[in-house]
């Protein structure tokens, strides 16, 4: 079963969903890992009633940060701002679908943190500490 979700990882990787910028967004944010440089930006457009009409993501970085990005991007499209705020880290595990080291934890939330902070229209802390609080 891992090797269909390493495949699943590199497929998203190489081909990304939604990746590029997205004209009139409403929403933005961009963030990266300090520790080994990976970078993410999210961009929504946001209808009226709070709801992800569209979405895109663009950034740099190891594989498992991109691809990351690149599946929670299809999660996001339909979601109400709300909604995407609340989102934890089990959402993008769930998404990768493989376990993941504590070393490597921070690339695969990073997307989260950005998209969080797109909704929220403010810097979210890593996913892993808010749940400790």
């Amino acid at each position: 079963m891992d090797d269909f979700y390493k495949e699943y990882i590199l497929d998203h990787y190489r081909q990304p969903r939604n990746f590029g910028s997205l004209e009139g967004a409403t929403a933005v944010a961009e963030d990266l890992n300090p520790l080994c440089g990976d970078r993410i930006r999210f961009e929504f457009k946001v209808d009226p009633n709070g709801v992800v009409e569209d979405v895109r993501f663009s950034g740099r970085g190891c594989a498992i940060s991109q691809a990351s990005a690149s599946m929670l991007s299809e999660t996001l499209r339909g979601m109400k701002l709300a909604d995407v705020a609340r989102l934890d880290k089990q959402t993008v595990l769930d998404n990768v679908g493989i376990g993941i080291s504590p070393a490597r934890l921070k690339c695969v939330m990073l997307g989260l943190k950005v998209a969080k902070s797109a909704a929220l229209g403010e810097i979210a802390g890593w996913p892993e500490e808010e749940q400790s609080t």
